[in-house]
């Protein structure tokens, strides 16, 4: 650790974290397998409001209804023979559906083009992911097997972010899936390699309304209370869930009793929220707090700072973490004084309660430490889902039955807690809130050339470039001049330009929906011009295209000319 660059003040804040008391906390919680909406969950609920209020936080409770999917029992038969298998959250239960098997590769959407799947059962490489189970029931196949690694691993099938509403349930999967271990998944391959394989399968869960808890308590800070930075992370897990999500857990826990024992240095509020529906609803308790909340997260909520996974056994990576370009000068220094490594930070996709950009919430971190590159079918799939590819995700274990206490490593907990806890303490003690719309902007700008380079003459995304160009250099000067606006027009400012800003950048539909809960490109707002590079210029889907292309520029030129008149405005004062 940089003792050099932490202030006195910080480093006797970061000796109060006790790696005792941190297993003491995970333990805890892991006593519980804590499926979304049951008994057991609410008994972890239970455990860390006690364990915070003794901390002398007071905390709230309250139950919101989520639409949860617990996988009960799973059963395949191939050509006879039985295999261990688990089904899925959004799968739909069948009893001995028939088919035969028809292998689709990683299946995507190119490996779908080329197959017959109408009345199949698909066999797919990689996790359970909602988006090939997508593809697997636009295909017309029956129902899906998922070939993993030495360990099943968990997931839930469904692309619908947070609970359903009556304009999207139809988007819930309508085909059974499950997955096999390696052992069963080379035998499956032997035996399609062999000739036709018949399979049967079976895949019962219990899907419906349950009352999900929401654990929140607040750190009042002396200046300027009513803002707040929301400090988050999911309860419920997959059976005892030690690492996903117990250490996060116990860190949030740990890092909001520290800063109450000093929080007359803090200018701006500390909420930390507790959430369920992560795991068997789609981040449905984060989803629900947002609807619930927006206008107070609008008007009030300066950064959104996410846990997940913390502290696993040789989890030594730090430097991919997600990030918004705003918020890694935040992140950078931080890990570089705890860990000693340069923090690049992962754009965020479409995972992990993110459900809070539609309120223009600045957002930081989701994992932290991960696992090195990995070999396999679940290795492939971690990187492909985490670190920007370039790292093995949160270990083997991760949503798996060996998620246990035993995987925790307890060193590399103390400095993931440590590295939130100091995060946390500089923004919301610091006089300017560590947000750079300079950044934002900048990162803005680089995408619309990238689109532009991309869409060639398909497109003209040229007013955008130009006002983009205007808004870093706007940015670039309100930064410059942000000790003569003074702390509170300066933070006013940020807060006015992420409502434009993180919308802008990260949401495709409406502030008040959530998009899909699948992997999108940067700024999905203009997404559709990707649609262009498969059609003939001229078509009549090539028109189709060009009237969505202009609305969605639109849109953004409009946001932007917003952006641009508020720096503006800004720099006049």
């Amino acid at each position: 650790m940089d003792e050099k660059k932490i202030t006195t003040a910080e480093l006797d804040l970061l000796k109060e974290v006790r790696p005792e008391t941190l297993m003491e906390y995970d333990k805890g919680i892991a006593a519980y397998i804590r499926n979304s909406g049951t008994e057991e969950e609410l008994k972890a609920f239970h455990f860390i409001a006690d364990c915070l209020e003794k901390s002398g936080i007071p905390m709230e409770l309250t139950f919101s209804d989520g639409y949860i999917s617990l996988p009960l029992s799973a059963s395949l038969m191939v050509n006879g023979t039985p295999y261990d298998c688990l089904t899925h959250s959004m799968s739909v239960s069948v009893t001995d559906l028939q088919g035969e098997l028809l292998y689709a590769g990683k299946g995507k959407k190119a490996d779908f083009a080329k197959l017959d799947a109408a009345g199949r059962i698909v066999v797919i490489e990689g996790l359970a992911m909602g988006s090939a189970v997508k593809l697997a029931e636009k295909a017309g196949a029956a129902g899906a097997v998922f070939l993993n690694d030495q360990y099943i691993h968990n997931m839930i099938g469904s692309n619908i972010w947070g609970s359903p509403s009556i304009e999207n349930l139809e988007q819930l999967p309508k085909i059974p899936f499950l997955s096999v271990n390696s052992v069963s998944a080379d035998a499956i391959r032997q035996a399609m390699k062999k000739g036709p394989a018949k399979a049967v399968m079976t895949t019962k869960v219990d899907t419906r309304w349950r009352k999900l808890p929401t654990l929140t308590g607040e750190v009042k800070g002396s200046r300027d209370p009513d803002k707040f930075l929301l400090l988050s992370c999911h309860v419920d897990s997959w059976l005892y869930g030690a690492m996903d999500n117990g250490t996060a857990n116990a860190a949030l826990m740990h890092v909001a009793a520290i800063l109450n024992q000093h929080k007359d240095q803090l200018k701006r509020s500390l909420r930390i929220c507790f959430w369920s529906g992560h795991s068997h609803g789609r981040y449905a308790g984060s989803t629900w707090y947002c609807d619930s909340h927006f206008e107070d997260l609008w008007e009030n909520c300066f950064l959104h700072i996410n846990a997940d996974s913390l502290g696993g056994r040789g989890a030594d990576i730090l430097t991919e973490a997600n990030a918004m370009a705003e918020t890694k000068s935040l992140a950078a220094p931080v890990i570089q004084e705890i860990a000693g490594q340069s923090f690049h930070g992962s754009r965020y996709g479409r995972a992990g309660d993110q459900s809070f950009w539609g309120t223009g919430t600045p957002s930081l971190f989701m994992g932290l430490s991960e696992q090195p590159l990995g070999e396999g079918t679940a290795a492939r799939s971690f990187a492909e889902l985490m670190g920007n590819g370039k790292t093995g995700g949160f270990g083997w274990w991760w949503h798996s039955s060996e998620d246990t206490v035993d995987k925790i490593d307890s060193a590399t907990l103390t400095r993931d807690c440590k590295v939130y806890l100091l995060t946390v303490y500089r923004a919301c003690s610091s006089d300017f809130i560590p947000v750079d719309e300079h950044q934002a902007a900048r990162d803005i700008l680089s995408i619309l050339q990238r689109y532009q380079k991309e869409a060639g003459d398909k497109a003209d995304l040229g007013l955008l470039l130009k006002r983009a160009e205007k808004l870093v250099s706007l940015t670039r000067a309100v930064n410059e001049h942000k000790a003569i606006l003074g702390s509170r027009k300066f933070n006013e400012y940020v807060m006015a330009m992420s409502r434009i800003l993180v919308p802008l950048n990260y949401v495709e539909g409406s502030l008040f929906e959530h998009d899909a809960a699948v992997r999108g490109n940067d700024m999905p707002l203009l997404t559709v011009l990707d649609r262009f590079a498969d059609v003939e210029k001229g078509s009549d889907e090539w028109k189709l295209i060009t009237v969505a292309a202009v609305r969605r520029i639109n849109a953004a030129a409009f946001a932007l000319k917003k952006a641009i008149a508020l720096a503006g405005q800004y720099l006049e004062q």
